[in-house]
């Protein structure tokens, strides 16, 4: 398995601290991989690096991408394959979720989807009186995101381990979200998952999926740490950013009260 330069340790983008090597993995493992793999190995070597601070798990190599190597070798036709709810199940079930948890509050909350991919989730929040709007970094790289103001409710759904750049990612969702308001995103976490000097088995450490940025707890609260963010655990998936936190989202995410 060719692995070039990547087998090496890295400064963790999260924190400063070392972050030694782990054993390569085929770029070809995949989230389809749970019973046997789904594609055949590729011969390319991928090397995750963790954090021994944080517990932040990267793959260096990968991050150094351009947008057109990704384009080339993860989000193209065959995408579908490695990740088959990405198009209709993921946003319609989040949709679904979101509205049951927030619905009566939508109508005096201005939302963006994150990384939305086609803009399902907010199109389908929209037709339920949402003031919902998409943007994808990936797929819309040319929009300015900023000309579309701050909003009280910012949602990300499975992004934050796609992110190569997880400073830019921080200080842009900062930007963007009201100072009263919230960012809902979900990735899973790595702690206990990833152990330093093995090659990283767990499912959701895929390559081909593009699941680059593996956080831990503690990586998520350093990171928002930057935007002024405060960090708030719903389960092991579900996660929130906050400043200070609105009414409704103390109701709902059980969020401490801001003092005004």
């Amino acid at each position: 398995m060719a692995t070039g330069a990547e087998a090496r340790a890295a400064q963790c983008p999260v924190c400063s601290g070392l972050a030694p090597a782990l054993p390569p993995v085929d770029f070809n493992k995949s989230c389809e991989d749970r019973e046997q793999p789904l594609l055949p190995p590729s011969g390319q070597g991928i090397s995750y690096c963790l954090c021994a601070r944080c517990g932040f798990c990267f793959a260096p190599a990968m991050h150094a991408w351009s947008r057109e190597d990704f384009a080339r070798q993860v989000y193209n036709d065959a995408y579908a394959i490695v990740d088959p709810d990405y198009l209709g199940a993921r946003p319609e079930g989040n949709a679904g979720a979101l509205h049951a948890l927030l619905g009566g509050h939508a109508a005096r909350i201005r939302h963006l989807d994150f990384g939305g991919g086609d803009g399902l989730l907010a199109r389908l929040l929209r037709g339920q009186g949402w003031q919902s709007e998409s943007w994808d970094p990936f797929l819309e790289p040319d929009r300015d995101l900023t000309r579309l103001g701050r909003f009280a409710l910012v949602t990300a759904y499975e992004v934050f381990e796609h992110v190569p750049d997880v400073d830019h990612l921080i200080r842009t969702l900062g930007r963007i979200t009201e100072r009263q308001g919230i960012v809902l995103f979900s990735t899973l976490l790595c702690d206990g998952q990833v152990k330093a000097g093995e090659p990283p088995s767990w499912w959701y450490a895929a390559p081909r999926n593009g699941h680059i940025s593996l956080f831990s707890r503690r990586s998520l609260e350093i990171l928002g740490q930057r935007a002024g963010f405060r960090y708030h655990g719903i389960d092991h998936l579900t996660h929130v950013y906050w400043r200070q936190s609105p009414r409704w989202a103390c109701e709902v995410f059980g969020l401490p009260k801001s003092k005004r």
